[in-house]
């Protein structure tokens, strides 16, 4: 079974999985990593794209719930498998470490640990603080 986590296209390095697209464009920038799996459906629509944050997020989830958890499941499994590793690293652009930002891709994190009760962790910061692993 994956894995799922997210993080940024900035910060995101190979060690950390199967980096996975859910933004609407790719970075207009070379990355250092091949960017080969996306999921379009879990990237926000154009339609409410540029709306204030509870417009934004009351369109997102239904988006989300449209397509529904086992399409998903689906999704990410297939990825998984063809990619030949099960931790899958959900990307977009937003930089989370600055105070006031917000974006879809910790949206879509609470969504799915909502539905799955699966948690799924960001890998960069959170703002001012942010959960970190250890190895122990």
């Amino acid at each position: 079974m994956f894995e799922l986590f997210t993080h940024r296209y900035q910060g995101f390095e190979p060690s950390m999985g199967v980096p996975v697209r859910i933004t609407l464009g790719a970075p207009r920038w070379t990355l250092s990593y091949a960017l080969e799996h996306q999921v379009r459906e879990a990237a926000p629509s154009r339609d409410y794209f540029g709306a204030a944050r509870p417009a934004y997020e009351t369109a997102y989830v239904s988006q989300l719930d449209r397509h529904g958890v086992d399409f998903f499941a689906s999704r990410f499994q297939e990825i998984a498998v063809a990619a030949g590793d099960l931790r899958l690293v959900l990307l977009c652009f937003e930089d989370l470490a600055k105070p006031d930002q917000w974006c879809h891709r910790r949206m879509f994190a609470a969504w799915w640990q909502e539905r799955t009760g699966a948690k799924v962790r960001e890998l960069g910061p959170l703002g001012p603080e942010y959960e970190q692993g250890t190895l122990l």
